[in-house]
Protein backbone atom coordinates (compact mmCIF):
# COMPACT_ATOMS: atom_id res chain seq x y z
CA UNK A 1 0.00 0.00 0.00
CA UNK A 2 1.35 3.65 -0.97
CA UNK A 3 2.52 5.09 2.68
CA UNK A 4 0.20 8.09 3.46
CA UNK A 5 2.09 11.88 3.12
CA UNK A 6 1.14 13.65 6.00
CA UNK A 7 -0.93 16.78 5.24
CA UNK A 8 0.31 20.49 5.32
CA UNK A 9 -1.34 22.59 7.26
CA UNK A 10 -3.42 25.38 4.94
CA UNK A 11 -1.74 29.08 5.07
CA UNK A 12 -3.56 31.23 6.87
CA UNK A 13 -1.15 34.66 5.65
CA UNK A 14 -0.76 35.56 2.13
CA UNK A 15 2.57 37.93 1.64
CA UNK A 16 2.66 39.75 -1.59
CA UNK A 17 5.55 41.53 -2.64
CA UNK A 18 5.08 44.88 -4.41
CA UNK A 19 7.49 46.98 -6.06
CA UNK A 20 7.28 50.92 -6.64
CA UNK A 21 5.52 50.42 -9.58
CA UNK A 22 2.38 49.49 -7.54
CA UNK A 23 -0.94 47.56 -8.82
CA UNK A 24 0.11 47.50 -12.12
CA UNK A 25 3.62 45.48 -11.70
CA UNK A 26 1.54 43.00 -10.25
CA UNK A 27 1.26 39.58 -11.08
CA UNK A 28 -2.06 38.45 -11.69
CA UNK A 29 -2.23 36.08 -9.01
CA UNK A 30 -0.62 39.07 -6.71
CA UNK A 31 -3.74 40.93 -7.49
CA UNK A 32 -6.10 38.13 -7.17
CA UNK A 33 -4.88 37.11 -3.74
CA UNK A 34 -5.49 41.10 -2.78
CA UNK A 35 -8.80 41.27 -4.22
CA UNK A 36 -9.72 38.34 -2.40
CA UNK A 37 -8.42 39.35 1.01
CA UNK A 38 -10.59 40.16 4.16
CA UNK A 39 -7.40 42.60 5.75
CA UNK A 40 -4.67 43.88 4.14
CA UNK A 41 -1.85 44.72 6.82
CA UNK A 42 1.38 46.82 5.47
CA UNK A 43 3.40 49.65 5.60
CA UNK A 44 1.13 53.15 4.74
CA UNK A 45 3.17 53.66 1.40
CA UNK A 46 2.44 49.96 0.46
CA UNK A 47 -1.25 50.15 1.43
CA UNK A 48 -1.34 53.53 -0.40
CA UNK A 49 -0.78 51.36 -3.70
CA UNK A 50 -3.64 49.58 -3.80
CA UNK A 51 -7.04 50.17 -5.74
CA UNK A 52 -10.21 51.01 -4.73
CA UNK A 53 -11.65 47.74 -6.48
CA UNK A 54 -9.42 45.58 -2.84
CA UNK A 55 -12.41 46.31 -0.55
CA UNK A 56 -10.38 44.73 2.62
CA UNK A 57 -9.88 46.46 5.62
CA UNK A 58 -6.50 48.02 5.62
CA UNK A 59 -4.26 48.06 8.60
CA UNK A 60 -1.02 50.09 8.85
CA UNK A 61 1.88 48.30 10.85
CA UNK A 62 2.27 49.66 14.26
CA UNK A 63 5.70 50.76 15.59
CA UNK A 64 7.96 49.17 16.60
CA UNK A 65 6.86 46.37 14.28
CA UNK A 66 8.51 43.40 15.31
CA UNK A 67 6.42 43.11 18.80
CA UNK A 68 3.02 43.44 17.64
CA UNK A 69 3.43 40.39 14.99
CA UNK A 70 1.85 37.89 17.00
CA UNK A 71 -0.79 39.70 18.53
CA UNK A 72 -1.92 41.42 15.07
CA UNK A 73 -2.13 38.23 13.56
CA UNK A 74 -4.01 37.04 15.99
CA UNK A 75 -6.96 39.57 16.33
CA UNK A 76 -7.61 38.69 12.22
CA UNK A 77 -7.62 34.73 12.89
CA UNK A 78 -9.88 33.41 11.21
CA UNK A 79 -10.07 36.05 8.24
CA UNK A 80 -8.60 36.10 4.61
CA UNK A 81 -5.63 38.18 5.11
CA UNK A 82 -2.59 39.80 2.80
CA UNK A 83 0.37 41.23 4.19
CA UNK A 84 2.16 43.80 1.86
CA UNK A 85 5.99 43.64 1.85
CA UNK A 86 8.48 45.84 -0.78
CA UNK A 87 10.03 43.79 -3.09
CA UNK A 88 10.78 40.03 -2.18
CA UNK A 89 9.22 39.43 1.16
CA UNK A 90 11.49 36.44 2.07
CA UNK A 91 14.96 38.63 1.15
CA UNK A 92 15.81 41.20 4.11
CA UNK A 93 11.60 42.17 4.43
CA UNK A 94 8.51 41.12 6.37
CA UNK A 95 8.55 37.36 5.48
CA UNK A 96 11.25 36.30 8.06
CA UNK A 97 9.48 38.24 11.07
CA UNK A 98 6.49 36.35 9.56
CA UNK A 99 7.84 32.74 9.47
CA UNK A 100 9.49 33.70 12.94
CA UNK A 101 5.84 34.53 14.48
CA UNK A 102 3.51 32.00 12.84
CA UNK A 103 5.33 29.50 11.04
CA UNK A 104 7.09 29.02 7.57
CA UNK A 105 4.03 26.21 6.99
CA UNK A 106 1.26 29.37 7.65
CA UNK A 107 2.84 31.55 5.15
CA UNK A 108 2.14 31.57 1.49
CA UNK A 109 4.49 34.26 -0.24
CA UNK A 110 4.07 35.79 -3.66
CA UNK A 111 7.45 37.52 -4.27
CA UNK A 112 7.83 40.35 -6.84
CA UNK A 113 11.32 41.23 -7.78
CA UNK A 114 13.44 42.40 -5.33
CA UNK A 115 15.32 46.23 -5.61
CA UNK A 116 18.56 44.06 -5.58
CA UNK A 117 17.64 42.40 -8.96
CA UNK A 118 16.02 45.70 -10.81
CA UNK A 119 19.60 47.56 -9.62
CA UNK A 120 21.50 44.89 -10.87
CA UNK A 121 19.37 44.58 -14.25
CA UNK A 122 19.95 48.71 -14.27
CA UNK A 123 23.98 48.45 -13.64
CA UNK A 124 24.92 45.27 -15.96
CA UNK A 125 25.89 43.58 -12.52
CA UNK A 126 25.67 39.71 -12.06
CA UNK A 127 23.81 39.56 -8.40
CA UNK A 128 26.10 36.83 -7.53
CA UNK A 129 28.85 39.38 -8.15
CA UNK A 130 27.37 41.84 -5.71
CA UNK A 131 27.68 42.01 -1.90
CA UNK A 132 24.65 43.16 0.02
CA UNK A 133 24.48 45.10 2.65
CA UNK A 134 21.12 46.58 4.49
CA UNK A 135 21.05 49.65 6.39
CA UNK A 136 17.51 49.45 7.29
CA UNK A 137 17.10 49.97 11.07
CA UNK A 138 21.42 49.04 11.56
CA UNK A 139 23.86 51.36 12.13
CA UNK A 140 26.43 53.04 8.66
CA UNK A 141 29.26 50.64 10.97
CA UNK A 142 28.03 47.61 9.16
CA UNK A 143 28.95 48.67 6.18
CA UNK A 144 32.74 48.55 6.84
CA UNK A 145 32.97 44.58 7.07
CA UNK A 146 32.20 44.58 3.22
CA UNK A 147 34.59 47.15 2.30
CA UNK A 148 36.98 45.45 0.15
CA UNK A 149 39.25 47.30 -3.28
CA UNK A 150 37.26 46.40 -6.55
CA UNK A 151 34.29 44.59 -4.90
CA UNK A 152 30.59 45.90 -5.65
CA UNK A 153 28.52 46.48 -2.99
CA UNK A 154 24.34 47.29 -3.29
CA UNK A 155 23.07 48.90 -0.02
CA UNK A 156 19.59 48.90 0.98
CA UNK A 157 18.98 52.62 1.98
CA UNK A 158 17.34 53.63 5.31
CA UNK A 159 16.09 56.98 3.70
CA UNK A 160 16.56 60.37 1.53
CA UNK A 161 20.03 60.77 3.89
CA UNK A 162 21.43 57.38 3.69
CA UNK A 163 23.59 58.15 0.06
CA UNK A 164 25.19 61.12 1.61
CA UNK A 165 25.62 59.62 4.81
CA UNK A 166 27.38 56.78 3.21
CA UNK A 167 29.61 58.66 1.28
CA UNK A 168 30.69 60.46 4.62
CA UNK A 169 31.37 56.80 5.88
CA UNK A 170 33.30 55.68 2.97
CA UNK A 171 35.46 58.75 3.20
CA UNK A 172 36.18 57.71 6.62
CA UNK A 173 37.26 54.48 6.29
CA UNK A 174 39.94 55.26 3.61
CA UNK A 175 37.14 54.52 0.41
CA UNK A 176 36.64 58.23 -0.55
CA UNK A 177 37.37 57.10 -4.42
CA UNK A 178 34.46 54.75 -4.32
CA UNK A 179 31.96 55.25 -7.11
CA UNK A 180 28.42 55.54 -6.10
CA UNK A 181 25.42 55.65 -8.05
CA UNK A 182 21.90 55.67 -6.53
CA UNK A 183 18.97 54.14 -8.11
CA UNK A 184 15.43 55.69 -6.50
CA UNK A 185 11.91 54.33 -7.62
CA UNK A 186 13.26 51.55 -9.33
CA UNK A 187 10.61 50.35 -11.61
CA UNK A 188 8.51 52.84 -11.04
CA UNK A 189 8.04 55.84 -13.94
CA UNK A 190 9.38 58.43 -11.54
CA UNK A 191 12.69 56.03 -11.45
CA UNK A 192 16.04 58.10 -11.23
CA UNK A 193 20.03 57.66 -11.12
CA UNK A 194 22.26 59.74 -10.06
CA UNK A 195 26.02 59.14 -9.43
CA UNK A 196 29.50 60.64 -8.39
CA UNK A 197 32.29 59.76 -5.95
CA UNK A 198 32.02 59.19 -2.15
CA UNK A 199 35.08 62.25 -2.07
CA UNK A 200 32.88 64.98 -3.50
CA UNK A 201 29.40 63.38 -3.65
CA UNK A 202 27.13 66.66 -4.62
CA UNK A 203 24.03 65.72 -4.45
CA UNK A 204 21.11 66.98 -2.39
CA UNK A 205 18.67 64.23 -0.33
CA UNK A 206 16.67 62.42 -2.95
CA UNK A 207 13.75 59.81 -3.15
CA UNK A 208 13.56 58.17 0.23
CA UNK A 209 13.25 54.77 -2.17
CA UNK A 210 16.65 54.54 -3.08
CA UNK A 211 19.68 51.60 -3.51
CA UNK A 212 23.36 52.65 -2.98
CA UNK A 213 25.49 51.04 -5.24
CA UNK A 214 29.24 51.75 -4.12
CA UNK A 215 32.11 50.03 -6.89
CA UNK A 216 35.05 50.47 -3.81
CA UNK A 217 38.16 51.80 -4.70
CA UNK A 218 40.39 52.47 -1.64
CA UNK A 219 42.76 55.72 -1.00
CA UNK A 220 46.17 54.45 -1.26
CA UNK A 221 47.90 54.26 2.18
CA UNK A 222 44.42 53.58 4.01
CA UNK A 223 44.64 51.02 6.23
CA UNK A 224 43.73 47.40 4.61
CA UNK A 225 41.36 45.19 6.60
CA UNK A 226 41.53 41.39 5.30
CA UNK A 227 39.29 38.08 5.79
CA UNK A 228 42.09 36.24 8.08
CA UNK A 229 42.35 36.30 11.26
CA UNK A 230 45.33 39.01 12.44
CA UNK A 231 44.54 42.21 11.42
CA UNK A 232 47.14 44.61 12.36
CA UNK A 233 47.60 45.48 15.87
CA UNK A 234 47.02 49.65 15.16
CA UNK A 235 44.01 48.65 13.90
CA UNK A 236 42.51 48.37 17.21
CA UNK A 237 42.37 51.06 20.00
CA UNK A 238 44.09 49.68 23.10
CA UNK A 239 45.68 50.25 26.24
CA UNK A 240 48.08 48.00 25.50
CA UNK A 241 46.08 44.96 27.00
CA UNK A 242 45.58 43.20 23.48
CA UNK A 243 46.07 39.39 21.41
CA UNK A 244 48.92 40.56 19.73
CA UNK A 245 48.48 39.63 15.81
CA UNK A 246 50.30 36.64 15.51
CA UNK A 247 48.83 34.59 18.22
CA UNK A 248 45.91 35.88 18.08
CA UNK A 249 45.81 34.90 14.33
CA UNK A 250 46.67 31.20 16.08
CA UNK A 251 43.92 31.85 18.52
CA UNK A 252 41.56 32.14 15.86
CA UNK A 253 42.12 29.49 14.14
CA UNK A 254 41.79 26.90 17.31
CA UNK A 255 38.95 28.72 18.25
CA UNK A 256 37.61 27.79 14.27
CA UNK A 257 34.38 30.22 13.82
CA UNK A 258 31.19 28.25 11.78
CA UNK A 259 28.51 30.51 10.30
CA UNK A 260 25.80 31.20 13.08
CA UNK A 261 28.50 30.96 16.33
CA UNK A 262 28.15 31.97 19.76
CA UNK A 263 31.50 33.21 21.10
CA UNK A 264 32.57 34.22 24.76
CA UNK A 265 35.07 36.00 24.39
CA UNK A 266 36.21 36.06 28.83
CA UNK A 267 38.94 38.78 29.65
CA UNK A 268 38.00 41.13 26.79
CA UNK A 269 40.88 43.88 26.80
CA UNK A 270 40.50 45.33 23.52
CA UNK A 271 37.81 42.83 21.80
CA UNK A 272 40.20 41.59 19.41
CA UNK A 273 39.56 38.26 19.75
CA UNK A 274 35.47 38.59 19.94
CA UNK A 275 36.06 40.92 16.63
CA UNK A 276 38.18 38.83 14.20
CA UNK A 277 35.59 35.99 15.05
CA UNK A 278 32.24 38.33 14.19
CA UNK A 279 34.52 39.01 11.03
CA UNK A 280 35.04 35.49 9.95
CA UNK A 281 31.52 35.45 9.05
CA UNK A 282 28.32 37.81 9.19
CA UNK A 283 25.90 35.62 11.19
CA UNK A 284 28.84 34.30 13.65
CA UNK A 285 27.80 36.02 17.17
CA UNK A 286 29.72 37.07 19.94
CA UNK A 287 29.71 38.54 23.57
CA UNK A 288 32.92 40.09 25.30
CA UNK A 289 32.78 40.04 28.70
CA UNK A 290 35.45 42.70 30.63
CA UNK A 291 35.33 43.74 33.96
CA UNK A 292 37.44 46.87 33.71
CA UNK A 293 34.75 49.99 32.58
CA UNK A 294 37.08 51.99 31.19
CA UNK A 295 37.92 49.03 28.42
CA UNK A 296 34.36 48.26 27.75
CA UNK A 297 33.33 51.07 26.19
CA UNK A 298 36.76 50.74 23.86
CA UNK A 299 35.58 47.28 23.07
CA UNK A 300 32.87 49.01 21.78
CA UNK A 301 34.30 51.44 19.41
CA UNK A 302 36.54 49.12 17.89
CA UNK A 303 33.59 47.12 17.04
CA UNK A 304 31.82 49.63 15.83
CA UNK A 305 35.45 50.79 13.49
CA UNK A 306 35.86 47.19 12.41
CA UNK A 307 32.13 46.51 11.18
CA UNK A 308 30.61 44.15 13.80
CA UNK A 309 28.60 46.84 15.61
CA UNK A 310 26.21 43.96 16.93
CA UNK A 311 28.95 42.97 19.18
CA UNK A 312 27.58 42.84 22.76
CA UNK A 313 29.73 43.79 25.85
CA UNK A 314 28.69 43.09 29.47
CA UNK A 315 30.90 44.99 31.90
CA UNK A 316 31.49 42.93 35.02
CA UNK A 317 33.90 40.15 36.37
CA UNK A 318 33.63 36.62 35.38
CA UNK A 319 32.37 34.15 36.24
CA UNK A 320 29.47 35.68 37.98
CA UNK A 321 29.09 37.90 34.27
CA UNK A 322 28.61 34.80 32.71
CA UNK A 323 25.25 33.57 34.84
CA UNK A 324 22.83 35.18 32.30
CA UNK A 325 24.38 34.59 29.08
CA UNK A 326 23.16 32.21 26.14
CA UNK A 327 24.86 29.35 26.08
CA UNK A 328 28.52 29.05 23.62
CA UNK A 329 29.32 27.42 21.23
CA UNK A 330 32.88 28.77 22.11
CA UNK A 331 34.84 30.25 25.31
CA UNK A 332 38.19 32.22 25.00
CA UNK A 333 39.67 33.19 28.42
CA UNK A 334 42.15 35.69 27.84
CA UNK A 335 42.42 37.13 31.30
CA UNK A 336 41.56 36.15 34.90
CA UNK A 337 42.02 32.34 34.52
CA UNK A 338 43.10 32.16 38.39
CA UNK A 339 39.43 33.37 39.46
CA UNK A 340 37.98 30.63 41.38
CA UNK A 341 35.86 29.06 39.32
CA UNK A 342 36.10 30.54 35.74
CA UNK A 343 37.60 27.93 34.10
CA UNK A 344 35.21 25.50 35.23
CA UNK A 345 32.05 27.62 34.70
CA UNK A 346 33.64 28.02 31.22
CA UNK A 347 33.77 24.25 30.64
CA UNK A 348 30.23 23.52 32.08
CA UNK A 349 28.39 26.19 29.60
CA UNK A 350 29.54 24.54 26.65
CA UNK A 351 27.42 21.94 24.87
CA UNK A 352 29.18 18.95 23.48
CA UNK A 353 31.45 19.77 20.60
CA UNK A 354 31.94 23.21 22.01
CA UNK A 355 35.66 24.39 21.96
CA UNK A 356 37.79 26.57 24.93
CA UNK A 357 40.65 28.28 24.31
CA UNK A 358 42.98 29.73 26.99
CA UNK A 359 45.75 31.68 26.89
CA UNK A 360 48.43 33.24 29.34
CA UNK A 361 51.98 34.40 29.90
CA UNK A 362 52.33 33.77 33.73
CA UNK A 363 53.44 30.44 35.39
CA UNK A 364 50.44 30.69 38.07
CA UNK A 365 47.91 29.79 34.86
CA UNK A 366 50.24 27.88 32.90
CA UNK A 367 50.30 25.44 36.01
CA UNK A 368 46.43 25.46 35.74
CA UNK A 369 46.46 24.92 32.25
CA UNK A 370 48.38 22.10 32.55
CA UNK A 371 46.37 20.34 35.11
CA UNK A 372 43.41 20.80 32.70
CA UNK A 373 45.19 19.68 29.59
CA UNK A 374 46.51 16.35 31.86
CA UNK A 375 42.66 15.82 32.41
CA UNK A 376 40.62 16.78 29.36
CA UNK A 377 43.13 16.23 26.97
CA UNK A 378 42.89 18.95 23.76
CA UNK A 379 46.04 20.79 22.91
CA UNK A 380 48.87 22.48 25.08
CA UNK A 381 50.87 24.47 23.03
CA UNK A 382 53.80 27.26 23.41
CA UNK A 383 53.50 30.32 20.85
CA UNK A 384 56.70 31.93 21.01
CA UNK A 385 57.62 35.48 18.48
CA UNK A 386 59.92 37.21 17.74
CA UNK A 387 60.36 40.92 15.95
CA UNK A 388 63.62 42.06 14.28
CA UNK A 389 64.55 45.42 15.59
CA UNK A 390 67.54 47.60 15.42
CA UNK A 391 70.56 46.84 17.78
CA UNK A 392 73.17 49.73 17.18
CA UNK A 393 73.79 49.65 13.52
CA UNK A 394 72.91 45.83 13.18
CA UNK A 395 69.51 44.05 13.38
CA UNK A 396 68.69 41.30 15.57
CA UNK A 397 65.33 39.42 17.39
CA UNK A 398 63.16 40.91 20.07
CA UNK A 399 61.68 38.06 22.06
CA UNK A 400 57.89 38.72 22.81
CA UNK A 401 56.42 36.50 25.50
CA UNK A 402 55.73 33.69 24.96
CA UNK A 403 52.35 32.32 25.47
CA UNK A 404 50.87 29.48 26.58
CA UNK A 405 47.31 28.33 24.83
CA UNK A 406 45.32 25.25 26.02
CA UNK A 407 43.01 24.15 23.28
CA UNK A 408 39.93 21.74 23.90
CA UNK A 409 37.01 20.35 22.19
CA UNK A 410 34.13 19.33 24.98
CA UNK A 411 33.69 15.53 24.30
CA UNK A 412 30.15 14.46 23.70
CA UNK A 413 30.21 11.81 26.85
CA UNK A 414 31.90 13.57 29.68
CA UNK A 415 33.65 11.06 31.69
CA UNK A 416 32.40 12.83 35.46
CA UNK A 417 35.38 11.46 36.91
CA UNK A 418 37.73 14.08 35.07
CA UNK A 419 37.32 17.52 37.13
CA UNK A 420 40.71 18.77 37.92
CA UNK A 421 41.67 17.90 41.98
CA UNK A 422 41.98 20.60 44.73
CA UNK A 423 45.50 21.78 44.93
CA UNK A 424 44.46 23.71 41.47
CA UNK A 425 41.79 26.73 41.50
CA UNK A 426 39.31 26.73 38.69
Amino acid sequence: MPRCQPVSPAPVVTVVGIGADGWPGLAPVSQEALRGAEVVIGGPRQLGLLPGECAAERVAWPSPLRPAVPGLLAAHAGRRVCVLASGDPMFFGIGRTLADAAGPAALRVLPHPSSVSYACARLGLPLEEAEVVSLVGRPLAALTAALHDGRHLLVLSAGSDTPAEVAAHLRSRGFGPSRMTVLEQLGAPAERRVEGTADDWPHPPGDALNVIAVACRRTPGALRLPLTPGLPDDAFEHDGQLTKRHVRAATLAALAPAPGELLWDVGGGSGSIAIEWMRAHRTCRAVSVERDPARAPRITRNAEALGVPALRVVTGAAPAALAELPAPDAVFIGGGLTAPGLLAACWEALPPGGRLVANTVTLESEALLTEWYRRHGGELTRLAVAHAVPVGGFTGWRQAMPVTQWSAVKPTDPDPHTAPEGNFQS
